[in-house]
């Protein structure tokens, strides 16, 4: 069975579930993804801010397959995808933007680093670009 949340950007450094969800609404399996979620997104717009780099967009996609087939107290991770989905503002920052959340993937969100010990964990980064801001 696979559980899955989105998580947006929501201002500078904040991330909310999307889709208007709560919180309170996440079973506890759940809401491990959902903190893993916004520890990368806070990792990885944190090493942004130093590049001066401000996403048009950025949701991340965190999903656990648990080994089980019903959810139950007893289920645990046996793997955990991560996909984040960024737009920039511009096709010069498409290249720095990946660089910079695989960074914070790979090296220095802490949560992430946890989930590694627990299970794989397989990371994909898409980053697109828009309308250039003049």
């Amino acid at each position: 069975m696979t559980q899955k949340v989105l998580v947006e950007r929501l201002g500078k450094d904040n991330f909310r579930l999307a889709n208007g969800k709560s919180a309170d609404s996440l079973n506890p399996k759940e809401l491990l993804l959902y903190a893993t979620a916004c520890c990368a997104g806070k990792t990885a717009t944190g090493i942004l801010d130093k590049q001066r780099i401000d996403p048009v967009k950025f949701e991340i996609a965190m999903y656990g397959e648990l080994d089980t087939e019903e959810l139950s107290a007893q289920s645990t991770f046996r793997s955990f995808r991560i996909v984040y989905d960024l737009e920039c503002r511009n096709k010069n920052e498409e290249s720095t933007m990946h660089r910079s959340v695989k960074i914070a993937d790979e090296k220095y969100c802490g949560t992430l680093k946890m989930m590694r010990r627990i299970a794989p964990v397989e990371s994909e980064i898409k980053v697109g670009y828009g309308l250039e801001v003049l």
